[in-house]
């Protein structure tokens, strides 16, 4: 095991203390300019203007008056996600129906009590003693699972989409696109998405040197572990490109498996591995958290084609976390 120290380290500061003044009594002027910039935002949150949710730009979408953290405000251990409340079929087809689905996405099946055992599959094998880099988990249920990577396109309206489908996900952020807002992704990860590594830079890992792997990789770590409250356990190399020296260094800094893919997913396409152009049980699907300007579609246009194609063949999106 390899200690390692780089510029991503830990800062502690020491918390300055704040006084606390007592409140006025509010004025009768006071209360009537309150009443009405209660009403003014009331009226403008309630005008909507009626089209399909998550049909707009979808670029960094974080709404007007929203304000990214500072990157080292909210340093502290976030509480895990709050396990959330089932769905009846109902509330399923309603939710989907709101979103531009015909049908309500599939459930899967509660996951194993032992997580199988992965493997790299031949086109990716780099010898033997390394963490796997599985592209498939091996299981004969109908699932699959949806990974994002990046960070660049900040889209709340995809929060609203993934809360109220309940839908879930695996996030891969690279500090170069999540800095700016890791809020954000504070927030998906309160809706139950994990949050995993991608490397700060996202560079070629198999055309860098040892210690740039190390501070790629081991560096990420530790900001979502501050920024986040989360230690990573599955790291995804930039591109799918590496070598056993990469899968050597992510093991070094805590990571149990460097998911690949079988599938990619656009706003209006996938693309298959598969000659048969279908899933199979435990394809494991990439995206990016990407736009107009990247796709032509946002990032609630790529989930209903992914949940549309995936209901049409019979299969339900499950937890990596949870089989990984």
């Amino acid at each position: 095991m390899r200690l390692i120290r780089n510029a991503f380290g830990r800062r502690r500061h020491g918390g300055a203390r704040s006084s606390i003044r007592r409140r006025r009594t509010p004025r009768p002027l006071h209360l009537v300019l309150t009443a009405v910039l209660l009403l003014a935002v009331g009226a403008a949150c309630a005008t909507r203007d009626g089209s399909l949710p998550g049909t707009g730009d979808g670029q960094n979408a974080a709404g007007p008056g929203h304000r990214p953290g500072h990157p080292h405000q909210q340093a502290r251990e976030q509480p895990p996600p709050v396990p959330k409340a089932k769905l009846t079929p109902e509330q399923r087809l309603a939710a989907a129906q709101r979103w531009g689905l015909d049908e309500a996405p599939l459930v899967a099946p509660p996951p194993p009590k032992e997580k199988p055992e992965l493997s790299t599959p031949e086109w990716a094998d780099k010898g033997s003693g390394l963490i796997p880099a599985p592209a498939s988990v091996p299981t004969t249920e109908k699932i699959a699972f949806l990974t994002i990577d990046d960070g660049a396109a900040k889209d709340r309206e995809f929060l609203d989409m993934v809360r109220e489908l309940q839908v879930p996900l695996s996030a891969f952020l690279t500090d170069e696109s999540a800095a700016e807002d890791y809020g954000y992704f504070r927030d998906l990860h309160a809706l139950g998405v994990s949050i995993q590594n991608h490397t700060l830079r996202h560079p070629q890992l198999n055309h860098v040197s040892e210690d740039e792997k190390y501070n790629e990789i081991c560096g990420q770590q530790e900001i979502l572990e501050r920024e986040i409250g989360v230690t990573p356990s599955l790291f995804r190399p930039p591109f799918g490109d590496f070598d056993a020296d990469t899968l050597a260094v992510a093991e070094d800094c805590g990571i149990q498996a460097a998911p690949l893919w079988n599938e990619e997913a656009f706003a209006d396409r996938i693309d298959f591995r598969h000659d048969d152009q279908q899933f199979h049980p435990g394809d494991i699907i990439l995206t990016h958290f990407n736009g107009p300007r990247a796709w032509g579609g946002t990032m609630c246009d790529m989930l209903r084609t992914v949940l549309r194609k995936l209901t049409e063949q019979g299969y339900a999106l499950a937890r990596l976390e949870d089989y990984a």
